[in-house]
């Protein structure tokens, strides 16, 4: 039954008069001549507020231009890149803002919309609320951090990093350990070097905090210079440049080690004559003759430091011919009495080499091992003059040999940073270029190297983000076994190591990892802002 305007004023005695509009019976009191649903379709509280904007973006290091001058990371969709948007709203302080949120774009179509709920005064003690739409263009720009990473002599400090060993598998492993605890962010560029690598930043405190990355993560020494860049004698302001010189302990895995008497007596007394096993922010050694380990601290090498005798590029390959082991077994080591003889001398001679050794447990009549032929070597080494000749063993067996596994069978891969290094260039003399020619293809067999490494070392690989390989090239990628260079078919053991699937990140673990870095870094900005 239709209620007719009489009897609505009747039911409703505060109902003095008609809207204006619609004649919708209204409260007179208030001195409103428009019922509420009339006052927002005819009054637009959002007048003066922009329906378009844009934000800058760097691409280069995918930040925001927070008004005026801030440069700050956010993710889509975001709270952060939410503050950024609304801060570019010109008009929004005139009233009160309610609610916005992000209405769904393609990430790759470079608008942003933002749908933001406002109140205000429509007329006299009169308010009202309304929602509207609007559109960010995203320009892409260049922030002034990373416009100085291309322009020459714009840094404020770097970091030299340099290990004097003849090959890179130290700096293949730093660079890992640096991509996987991201602390390569601040740089301003990477410069690759004949014995090391150069980290280039904009700020100070950016090169102390890779620093001090690097002598909590590997046996290092530091020193500090500066250089007077500038100097204004009225305001008595004066600009630097900071180098940090950061030199790593020339001792790697596996290498053949001879200990001063001092140092060897103060570790346990183990025996001078013993191998690397493991390095970490300090050297680890391994007695092959008795499993006893010891650890030197850096500070203690650097007050007295030494080389190694000899590095795994002098690696001889043994065939073993008898295993006996001694029951004698400390972790995973198990001490044996083993039969090896060279590779090279089956079929020519008969020389065995009867020795003890820590790889008991992994081998058997018939492998193959990489070891050092002490027998046949001529060192130059004062510390390896004083032993006793009776104390060395002929051959030092180091770490199982197992067949070359073709690179088309691994489904996993490695992140590499983006260094700036010299190309060989046509141009130059033969001989320059022939010598840079020979560094590159040392450089991909110590790489070779360094895979083969993370495939049998499962404990090596915890300092190192593996992904999985789903790419039709590089490593990983095919079926062909066949090797290129020599035509040889390439085969794999069943007993060789691998990388198991589970270990292996995806790209979309990734990206995680790196939002969760971003945040943390998002907070530690607000919290000293």
């Amino acid at each position: 039954m239709n209620v007719s305007v009489k009897d609505e004023i009747a039911s409703n005695p505060r109902a003095t008069m008609l809207c204006c509009e619609c004649g919708t019976p209204i409260d007179g009191s208030k001195g409103l001549v428009m019922c509420y649903d009339c006052i927002k379709m005819k009054v637009d509280i959002t007048e003066g507020i922009p329906r378009e904007s844009s934000v800058s973006f760097c691409r280069d290091c995918e930040r925001f231009l927070q008004p005026p001058g801030q440069w700050i990371r956010a993710r889509l969709e975001s709270r952060e890149l939410l503050a950024i948007c609304l801060k570019k709203l010109k008009g929004l302080n005139k009233v009160r803002l309610v609610d916005a949120s992000f209405i769904w774009t393609e990430p790759h179509s470079r608008r942003i919309k933002v749908k933001v709920t406002i109140q205000g005064e429509a007329m006299l003690n009169t308010l009202i609320q309304q929602s509207f739409e609007v559109e960010y263009f995203v320009n892409a720009t260049q922030c002034p951090d990373c416009a100085k990473s291309y322009t020459a002599n714009t840094w404020t400090a770097t970091v030299q990093i340099r290990q004097k060993v003849p090959h890179k598998r130290t700096f293949l492993y730093l660079e890992q350990m640096i991509l996987k605890n991201n602390a390569h962010v601040n740089t301003v560029s990477i410069k690759e070097v004949k014995d090391g690598l150069d980290f280039f930043y904009g700020q100070k405190n950016h090169a102390i905090k890779m620093v001090d990355f690097l002598t909590s993560s590997v046996p290092a020494k530091y020193k500090k210079s500066e250089e007077l860049v500038s100097q204004d004698s009225h305001t008595d302001v004066s600009k630097y440049k900071f180098t940090y010189s950061v030199e790593l302990v020339p001792i790697c895995k596996d290498d053949l080690v001879v200990l001063p008497k001092k140092i060897a007596k103060s570790l346990g007394n183990i025996s001078q004559f013993v191998i690397c096993h493991k390095v970490s922010n300090s050297v680890q050694f391994l007695d092959p003759k008795t499993l006893q380990t010891a650890e030197l601290p850096a500070p203690v090498y650097w007050r007295n430091p030494f080389s190694s005798l000899a590095d795994s590029s002098q690696l001889v390959e043994f065939i073993v011919l008898d295993v006996e082991s001694t029951g004698i077994v400390k972790n995973n080591r198990v001490l044996a009495d083993i039969t090896v003889a060279r590779s090279v001398d089956l079929g020519v001679n008969d020389q065995e080499y009867y020795i003890r050794s820590h790889l008991g447990g992994i081998l058997h009549a018939g492998d193959s091992v990489m070891g050092y032929f002490i027998a046949n070597s001529n060192y130059n080494s004062d510390l390896f003059d004083e032993l006793k000749y009776d104390y060395v063993p002929d051959v030092v067996l180091v770490k199982k040999l197992y067949p070359k596994r073709a690179k088309s069978k691994r489904n996993w891969k490695l992140k590499r940073m983006a260094k700036e290094h010299n190309d060989i260039d046509a141009s130059k003399e033969y001989n320059n270029a022939r010598a840079e020619r020979q560094d590159f293809e040392r450089a991909e067999k110590d790489y070779e190297m360094f895979l083969q490494e993370i495939e049998e070392d499962a404990e090596f690989r915890n300092n190192v983000n593996v992904y999985k390989n789903t790419g039709e090239s590089g490593e990983g990628a095919g079926d062909d076994s066949t090797n290129e260079e020599d035509g040889t078919e390439e085969f794999e053991d069943s007993d060789a190591p691998g990388i198991d699937m589970d270990e292996l990140l995806d790209e979309i673990d990734e990206l995680t990892l790196e939002d969760q870095r971003k945040e943390g870094e998002i907070e530690e900005e607000e919290d000293s802002d």
